[in-house]
């Protein structure tokens, strides 16, 4: 079946439909992966923030939180404040609390609210939210959005240090948040379809018409030259303008006569395109030449901008040494050495005495200058592969691989007197500073987190002691 449309509607109609299918089905793809994204994103953020907010809180201290009267404990308040401020410096976390499971039933131990709906300590929650169960042993997040009598969330979970499959951390956000993110996309989509829509309407029209304007000309062109002989004819038929062209190139076919003179021209031409073709390619191979160098440059200079992004995330920013993260890494890496060949190691966990009055007498600033300058005498007091970290405050830890009990506490004692006898100048000030060390060895049927928490209490038993001594954990 001929369909009796002009080229011109043909080449705008297939160009307007391929450009339509194009632009849509990127704009769709486009769409549908910024949702994905950004489902994604939010529930990467709740599970991350879940689990970093579940290592400040210790399991073991929320046993007696059993009941509503149980509001008054301290450490109810505590950790209900801590929450609180969590809570505050998010402004897209709706609740934090903490749960409790006992058998297949979940019960509140602390929640953040501060309305009247605020759920009280032994409070059951009825809802059955699968990922929150599995909260209790990993990290999870919400695939969906799911209802309860506070509203409609999507949360993260996590389960809380020490917590044995018993507590876990919980992160709401509001879903009305997300759903505001989702329906911007939405309206962003649309607005690009219809944008993709004009500017295909606009593509596909000025190229049939600069396609058609071409043949009418060569067609008028034609009827000029076509008044003279050779009658051989082309048969052929194509229900558009073409069939014009083709009677117009019967009746020039018996010019062919000149055609040894226009052949002559075209070779002329030819030579020309050649050589420009030449000119442009030579042009072309140095601006890509250009251009290579250029990305090559960037890219060195992006695995730069990388290598510090990395330092700068697993460095403490004042003393230079390695942060808590960074230290936890390496902490996991020893345990994983001493699981396949028993090779020892110890931490160290030191707490600088009496540094709060170094900051009321002196100011912050020269606090500041006595956590680095004893951080350089740190690194001097222990061996090349010791690691030496700020874990937080005027607290320090140092990992001792392929050492013993004995030869930490021995290490401590050298690193404690080390301390003590220099006089640390701050600023105009000489001051004189000390330590509190507690010293702990892993071993078979301790966790990492039971060595430091070996470490941490020879610390407060120094503390306890008089301050300045060195403690090992028993």
């Amino acid at each position: 079946m001929e369909l009796k449309f002009t080229i011109q509607k043909k080449l705008f109609l297939s160009h307007f439909l391929a450009v339509l299918l194009v632009s849509g089905s990127i704009g769709t793809y486009f769409y549908f992966s910024s949702v994905n994204s950004l489902i994604g994103s939010l529930q990467d953020r709740l599970k991350y923030s879940a689990a970093l907010i579940s290592e400040t809180i210790d399991a073991g201290r929320l046993n007696n939180i059993r009941k509503a009267s149980d509001v008054s404990l301290p450490v109810y308040q505590e950790y209900l404040q801590e929450l609180r401020d969590f809570r505050h410096t998010n402004p897209d976390i709706a609740y934090l609390y903490i749960m409790r499971k006992v058998g297949n039933r979940v019960f509140f131990v602390i929640d953040s609210d501060e309305s009247e709906a605020q759920a009280l300590p032994g409070k059951e929650y009825m809802v059955h939210v699968p990922t929150l169960l599995e909260g209790f042993d990993a990290a999870s997040v919400d695939k969906k959005i799911w209802e309860d009598e506070w509203g409609s969330f999507m949360s993260g979970y996590a389960p809380l240090k020490n917590g044995r499959g018993e507590y876990l951390i919980g992160i709401d956000m509001r879903a009305n948040e997300v759903k505001h993110k989702l329906h911007t996309l939405r309206i962003s989509g649309v607005l690009s379809l219809l944008c993709s829509i004009i500017l295909a309407f606009i593509f596909s029209r000025l190229l049939s018409k600069n396609f058609t304007t071409p043949i009418q000309l060569l067609i008028s062109r034609c009827s000029e030259i076509s008044r003279g002989g050779f009658n051989e004819k082309l048969e052929l038929r194509t229900g558009d303008e073409l069939d014009n062209l083709i009677a117009e190139f019967n009746s020039m076919s018996s010019q062919l006569w000149d055609s040894q003179k226009k052949n002559r021209t075209a070779e002329e031409a030819l030579i020309r395109s050649k050589e420009n073709l030449e000119l442009r390619i030579e042009e072309r191979t140095s601006e890509l030449i250009d251009l290579n160098r250029k990305l090559v440059q960037e890219i060195s200079e992006r695995k730069n901008a990388e290598a510090m992004l990395e330092q700068a995330a697993t460095s403490d920013p004042l003393t230079g040494i390695l942060n808590r993260r960074a230290m936890v890494d390496q902490l996991k890496f020893q345990e994983a050495r001493y699981r396949r060949d028993k090779n020892p190691f110890v931490i160290l966990l030191i707490d600088l005495d009496h540094f709060k009055d170094v900051n009321d007498t002196y100011g912050h600033d020269a606090g500041d200058q006595a956590l680095i300058a004893v951080t350089e005498h740190l690194r001097k007091s222990t061996r090349s592969q010791d690691v030496v970290s700020r874990w937080g405050g005027e607290e320090f830890l140092i990992l001792l691989p392929g050492t013993s009990l004995q030869g930490g506490a021995v290490l401590a004692e050298k690193v404690r007197q080390h301390i003590e006898e220099h006089i640390f100048v701050i600023g105009e000030q000489s001051v004189r500073l000390a330590l509190s060390i507690g010293v702990a060895e892993y071993h078979d049927g301790l966790t990492l987190n039971g060595c430091i928490k070996a470490a941490d209490t020879a610390l407060y038993r120094a503390k306890r002691l008089g301050r300045n001594r060195v403690e090992v954990s028993e």
